[in-house]
């Protein structure tokens, strides 16, 4: 048992996403495709079948409620309901081939913190990074595009 949590958005979320076709805060119109890249899906945490599965594209906070201040940006998830990735099963092994960045955030979103990373080397950096007492919880976003993949979380006894 890791004693990191791997946070992806919340299934209310997708599931408002896919039926109203609006981003969720925001109200701005999302966008269905082919997947023409690998994702992931912020929901299942799992990356995409390039040219066959139908994707949605929008706008998301991923600071909600965690920052006053929102920093929106894009996000896809699947266009057809899929399982959200249990917070405990450790980092999305569709992931570890992927350049990722790891930011570490502290209080009113302060950066603490950043590491590159890939393969085995997350779960590492990120214990790193969250030995720091002052680091509340970290970001993984791909480093090759910027956008946000999802939250890394202590795990607390008892959750």
């Amino acid at each position: 048992m890791t004693d990191l949590r791997m946070i992806a958005i919340p299934t209310k979320v997708a599931e408002l996403v896919r039926s109203t076709m609006k981003s969720p805060g925001y109200g701005h119109p999302a966008h269905k495709e082919l997947a023409s890249g690998y994702g992931p899906c912020r929901h299942c945490l799992k990356t995409f079948h390039v040219g066959q599965e139908e994707r949605i594209l929008f706008t998301y906070d991923p600071f909600h409620d965690l920052a006053p201040y929102p920093l929106p940006g894009p996000v896809f998830i699947h266009a057809k309901q899929c399982v959200r990735h249990n917070q405990s099963d450790g980092f999305p092994e569709d992931l570890h081939s992927h350049p990722l960045t790891l930011v570490a955030y502290g209080e009113d979103r302060a950066v603490r913190g950043k590491e590159y990373v890939r393969g085995s080397e997350v779960e590492g950096a990120a214990q790193r990074l969250l030995s720091d007492s002052q680091v509340q919880y970290l970001h993984v976003r791909d480093t090759q595009a910027g956008c946000y993949d999802l939250r890394i979380e202590r795990n607390q006894a008892g959750s």
